[in-house]
């Protein structure tokens, strides 16, 4: 009986010839890539090496010439298997032979046999042998790089896994102290627990705008981590795109007044009916609406419009959401980048801007599980509500009659 390893990633091969093999009394270890197969070689010192050319990190000619370079397989045979591998080139860097797939199940314990007793379908070639020697040096630093690269894209998968989890263990481990602060609060402005003097109420009010941003930038966190695990869910119903944007419009005016930034919309008064999730698209619309409020300098306008976006072919007719501000611009390289996850434009500690990076991420998000889409004009070229500003429009678009699932 001899111990045959088998390198090969096709699970059906790799049983195949597990089942042939086995029934003829050989025992069959299975690798499915070389870096595995390397590995295997080296701890079972098997009897008989059967590598498929086609195969993961590095192929089977790379395989073969490492093997043929390892002191204890010497004079072990190695036989290709491929259906679509060179034989000559399999022969020049140390392979015995050459089997087309798919294999002759009724001769091919024969063939195995054969090799086994020494037979050998490659010539010696002294030149070949040492092209073949400094190749095999090649392959060595080659399979060394390959490992340290695996290694690292395990760390980093690792790594993001970790992440996710920890954003979203900690969004909600915000969120439970956050309702009852919330409630509280309301029942303290309510007057519930006794008249406020004017100062009271003043207080009061502030802590809510406080904790209003606070409860906003946890309920992100939340999303994006279910975002970035393929949680987040929609939920269809029937709405008004109007509607919303005029609930978003108003959601975001503190913070318009708070920095000194006049609002100029121009918003339909006639229905936009529409289906979709109209909660998750209102926060896109909150976020966009607080980019521009980040970047607009005191002073400067912002301007706010929609419309309504026939069909056209590949895309059905829908409805945007326009936002264009006063600020600074976004360079070309930037603009696909602000729809990542944590990416700030300008993300020193001594940064002007505030903000996490999350806000623009989300409304992508949604827009394109809404039907739709994100683009950004930047400086603007059209109006909006009757203003073309130096900044950046930013647009979100969804389809009228949104299909929706899971996020």
């Amino acid at each position: 009986m001899a111990t045959v390893l088998h390198i090969e990633d096709d699970a059906a091969s790799r049983l195949l010839v597990s089942k042939v093999l086995t029934a003829a009394g050989h025992q069959v270890v299975d690798a499915d890539s070389g870096l595995e197969g390397i590995r295997l070689a080296a701890a079972k010192r098997p009897d008989i090496v059967l590598v498929d050319i086609n195969i993961p990190d590095l192929d089977g000619y790379e395989v073969t010439l490492r093997l043929r370079g390892m002191r204890e397989l010497a004079g072990t045979p190695i036989v290709a298997i491929t259906a679509e591998g060179d034989k000559e080139q399999s022969l020049a860097v140390g392979a015995d032979g050459f089997v087309q797939k798919p294999i002759d199940t009724r001769k091919f314990p024969e063939l195995v046999a054969r090799f086994l007793a020494g037979h050998t379908e490659r010539s010696v070639d002294h030149t070949g042998e040492i092209l073949r020697i400094r190749s095999q040096k090649i392959v060595e630093r080659l399979e060394a790089k390959v490992i340290a690269l695996s290694e690292a894209n395990r760390q980093l998968e690792e790594s993001v896994r970790l992440r996710q989890e920890f954003f979203q263990n900690m969004s909600h481990e915000f969120a439970t102290p956050m309702t009852p602060v919330v409630g509280y609060l309301k029942m303290l402005l309510d007057e519930e627990a006794g008249p406020l003097t004017p100062l009271q109420r003043k207080c009061l009010e502030s802590i809510r705008t406080s904790t209003a941003k606070l409860r906003s930038l946890v309920d992100t966190l939340l999303d994006v981590s279910h975002l970035e695990t393929g949680r987040l869910q929609l939920f269809e119903r029937n709405y008004d795109f109007a509607t919303v944007a005029r609930q978003a419009l108003e959601e975001a005016q503190a913070r318009f007044a708070e920095a000194g930034i006049t609002v100029v919309s121009e918003l339909p008064n006639d229905p936009m009916d529409a289906r979709g999730d109209p909660d998750k698209l209102r926060r896109a619309m909150v976020h966009i609406l607080d980019n521009a409020a980040k970047f607009t300098p005191r002073g400067s306008e912002v301007a706010v419009g929609m419309e309504v976006v026939p069909a056209r072919a590949g895309r059905v007719d829908g409805y945007r959401f326009i936002v264009m501000d006063g600020g600074p611009g976004i360079s070309g390289a930037d603009r696909e980048r602000i729809f990542q996850p944590f990416f700030q434009v300008d993300g020193s500690r001594t940064r002007a801007y505030g903000g996490v990076g999350l806000g623009l991420a989300y409304a992508r998000h949604v827009a394109d599980a809404m039907g739709g889409e994100i683009a950004i004009d930047s400086p603007p070229t059209s109006e909006v509500a009757g203003r073309l500003l130096s900044g950046t429009a930013i647009s979100i678009r969804v389809a009228r009659r949104a299909m929706l699932g899971d996020a």
